[in-house]
Formats: structure tokens, C-alpha cells, sequence
């Protein structure tokens, strides 16, 4: 019954609970939104389980980054994690919009098609203000913009510092909400949404194949241009963005702590800082509630990191990613909650099987081969 404790297992049994959470928050509003209005009042379970997801990735991020020690292969790694799943889900929702059965995003339609695919390709349309395929993609935008910080921050050797990110960025988030409450990318400037995407493409890619002096001003530059997509192009607002980047640097500054690089202290003062600066970055009782429960949540994981999990705690987390990007597509052609959660773990474990874990394989092997 009991999974034999590995190193990160912890982590996957974190996943797959915060992965329902999201699942469980946009079934309860499509089809029991009366009752699910009194829970949401209480505790926004959607907000627990990406943050959950945000401090794990925060913490893995890192390590995986710094264990492989090489840009091209972190890349190409989150490149054959991410992109096969999303052009099979994204691929999906087309399909069933041409068969009638799923109404697409309207704002789809109105901006340029090869935009439209540059912001979801590169998983940056939430922060460049264009319209996502699939909804919950949002969080992905965060996720790249984390992606092209730890890269310039492991470029420079500066890793080390995420105690200190976390706390500044948190602190810094505070007077950026109250200067930029709204994202200062406007939702039809094309040019500049174009410009800003292809940017990140070309730091990505001079990251992954450049060499020595030109690769450490295309990590740094691909690093600002992070966080300055963070800071103008949060659509929920600066506060709230800068506090998620905050947030993963607090999960690094926890990785930072059990690795012996920082001390538990700073790790602390980090992650109570963003804390103290994220709650209040919402007007809404059930966002603070959320915030908090996110953050025990994570170091009550942590606490138990040594212990044996039921297995298929850790297994839910491995077929999370399909469990967050395959519901709400499920959401449009399924009639009733019972029937969705039914349908939805089986297909996960499917996609997992037949695109997620192929996808990997083939990129651990191609990364491996390379001289």
C-alpha cells in the first residue's frame, strides 16, 4: 500500500492534491455553482493548489536545473515536459470547437493568428496579454518567466540568492501593485506583444546553443525580460504577479536550506516576507485563506519528505500536469461532476502513458547522446 520513501516523492504527493484542488474548483463553479459559492467564500481551493504547484516548482526547478549543468539539455528538458501534452490538449480543443461541441476563447479571433501561436507556443500569452488556447495556461506564462530567472541567475552564478529574491521581490511587489494595480501590456498592441515573444525566443535559444560571453548577456537579458513580462503583463494585477514569482523563489530558498547552501533562517524570514506582502495583495478572505493553507501545505510536505506515502498519492502527482491541462476540456462535453471525475483521472493516466512519459524518455535520451 505504502510507496518506499524516494527523495522527491514528497513532492508528487503534494502534486496531485493541488492538481484536484484546480480540477475540483472549476467543476464545482460549472456544475454545482450555488453550493460551491459558499465554499469559494470560505477558501479558494483554485488559488491552494496553483500556489502549491508554483513552491514545488519553485523547489525542483533549481535542482534540476543545476543537476543537469548544462542550458541546453534544462531546455530541451522542459520542452519535451511541457510541449507534447499542450499541442495534444491545444490540438484537442480545436477539434471538438470544429465539431460544435466547445465554444473557443472569442478573444482568439481577434488578434493575429501567428501571434496568437507565438504567446501559446512559448507558453508567455498570459504576460504579453494575448488570448490561451486553453484557459489554465495561464500559469504557465509564470512558470517560463521562473524559467528565464533561474537560467540568467545560474548563468552569473548567482543562485545562491533566492532567500534574498524571494524577500525583495515580495517587498518590491507591494509598491508596484499600488503604482501598476492593471497589466501595462495592453491586449491589442501587437507589435509590442510580438517583439516581447520572439525576444524570449531568441534568449532561449541563444542561451541553449551560445557559448561563453554571448551566452551570459543572452541569460541575463532573457532573465530581465522575465520579470519585467511579470511586472507589465500580469493580467490579475503586478501585486499578485510579482508575489507568484516571490513565491517560487521562496520554494528555491526552502530547496537552498535542505541542501545546506543557506540557512533554515533566511529561508524563513524569506518565506514570511512573502507571506506578510502576498496576503494582502487581493481584496478577497478566501485568497488569503488559500495563500496560507498553500504555504503549510508545502512545509507540511517538507516535514514528511522522509516518510512512505499510500502509492497512489505520488502517482496522481505524475499524471498531474495531464489532470490540470485535460480538464476544463472535459468541463465543455461532460454533463454531470460524477461523470467528469470519472472520465478525467482514466484519460490522464492515458495521455500520461501514451504522450507525457514517451515525450520524456525521448528527451532524456536525445540529451543523453549529445556529446
Amino acid at each position: 500500500m505504502f510507496a518506499a520513501p524516494h527523495r522527491l516523492a514528497w513532492l508528487d504527493a503534494l502534486r496531485g492534491p493541488a492538481a484536484l484542488a484546480v480540477t475540483m474548483h472549476h467543476a464545482g463553479w460549472t456544475y454545482i455553482p450555488a453550493a460551491w459559492a459558499e465554499v469559494d467564500r470560505l477558501i479558494d481551493f483554485g488559488t491552494w493548489g496553483v500556489f502549491v504547484f508554483f513552491l514545488v516548482s519553485g523547489y525542483i526547478i533549481p535542482a534540476s536545473l543545476e543537476r543537469r549543468g548544462d542550458l541546453r539539455a534544462f531546455w530541451a528538458g522542459r520542452a519535451f515536459r511541457l510541449l507534447p501534452l499542450l499541442l495534444a490538449a491545444c490540438g484537442l480543443v480545436l477539434l471538438l470547437a470544429c465539431a460544435g461541441l466547445l465554444a473557443l476563447e472569442p478573444g482568439l479571433g481577434r488578434r493575429p493568428l501567428a501571434l496568437v501561436l507565438l504567446g501559446n507556443l512559448t507558453m508567455l500569452q498570459e504576460l504579453l496579454n494575448l488570448p490561451a488556447v486553453i484557459g489554465v495556461m495561464w500559469t504557465l506564462s509564470y512558470e517560463m518567466a521562473f524559467y528565464l530567472m533561474c537560467v540568467a541567475l545560474f548563468t552569473v552564478r548567482q543562485a545562491q540568492r533566492s532567500a534574498g529574491l524571494a524577500a525583495g521581490l515580495a517587498l518590491l511587489a507591494v509598491p508596484l501593485g499600488l503604482l501598476l494595480p492593471k497589466a501595462s501590456i495592453n491586449g491589442a498592441a501587437d507589435l509590442a506583444a510580438a517583439l516581447l515573444g520572439l525576444s524570449a525566443v531568441a534568449a532561449i535559444a541563444a542561451t541553449a546553443f551560445g557559448r561563453g560571453r554571448a551566452q551570459a548577456v543572452a541569460a541575463v537579458a532573457g532573465g530581465l525580460l522575465g520579470l519585467a513580462l511579470v511586472i507589465l503583463g500580469s493580467r490579475g494585477g503586478t501585486w499578485q504577479g510579482v508575489i507568484i514569482l516571490a513565491s517560487m523563489f521562496a520554494g528555491t530558498a526552502v530547496y537552498r536550506a535542505e541542501r545546506g547552501t543557506i540557512s533554515w533562517r533566511a529561508a524563513v524570514l524569506a518565506t514570511a516576507a512573502v507571506l506578510a506582502c502576498g496576503i494582502p495583495a487581493k481584496d478577497d478572505p478566501a485568497w488569503a485563506t488559500a495563500l496560507v493553507l498553500a504555504f503549510g501545505t508545502f512545509a507540511l510536505g517538507l516535514a514528511l519528505r522522509g516518510r512512505a506515502f499510500p502509492r497512489w498519492l505520488p502517482q496522481l502527482g505524475v499524471i498531474s500536469f495531464s489532470l490540470y491541462l485535460l480538464h476544463p476540456i472535459l468541463l465543455h462535453v461532460l454533463p454531470d461532476l460524477a461523470l467528469y471525475f470519472l472520465v478525467l483521472i482514466p484519460l490522464s493516466l492515458l495521455t500520461h502513458r501514451l504522450i507525457e512519459a514517451p515525450a520524456q524518455r525521448l528527451g532524456r535520451h536525445l540529451t543523453a547522446a549529445r556529446p
